[in-house]
């Protein structure tokens, strides 16, 4: 029994080189379509602790995160524009602000970009609250927590009683944000 062997011939060689550039062209295509680095699920809920006003009104625009793998940056996660009354977020009601898939890895910080209608109700007067650099640089909140493959949910305190001060008649927010 011997082994049959055809002459290559110009088609033949055509047909080779087709199949191993599609093969490579494939390959390739498959590499450029595969995500360099995995990304995981989070999830930021709000809460409050009592205070002693009728209303506190923090109008949240943004919400970003720093990440361990990208030291210089922060990243846009998904986060409604809207204004949240911390005192309906009491006795462990919380609503989510912000949810959106980011990288693998450790959660350094999460910063709030504030708009600029945060108020205060006292005695059923409204005042304006001053939020210095807030509604430019944001508030930084230290998280420093490894993200798991599953849901990552985050309950942050904003706490309207610490956080809200008043001064010769004008009232400051002073963020007082913690982790739960």
């Amino acid at each position: 029994m011997g082994i049959l062997i055809l002459p290559k011939t110009p088609d033949l060689m055509k047909t080779q080189l087709s199949l191993c550039s599609m093969a490579l062209f494939t390959g390739m295509l498959f590499m450029s379509c595969s995500k360099s680095e995995k990304s995981v699920p989070i999830k930021l809920l709000l809460t409050d602790n009592p205070a002693a006003y009728d209303s506190v009104n923090i109008h949240i625009q943004d919400m970003k995160v720093k990440m361990n793998t990208d030291e210089d940056s922060w990243i846009n996660i998904q986060a409604k524009d809207t204004t949240v009354n911390l005192l309906d977020l009491q006795n462990g009601v919380t609503t989510i602000i912000a949810q959106d898939n980011v990288p693998e890895g450790v959660l350094k910080e999460v910063r709030f970009i504030l708009g600029a209608d945060n108020y205060v109700v006292v005695d059923g007067v409204r005042h304006d609250l001053q939020t210095p650099s807030a509604e430019d640089s944001g508030l930084k909140i230290k998280i420093d927590q490894q993200l798991g493959e599953t849901l990552n949910t985050f309950v942050l305190d904003f706490d309207a009683a610490l956080s809200v001060k008043e001064q010769n008649g004008a009232y400051k927010l002073m963020p007082v944000i913690k982790l739960k």
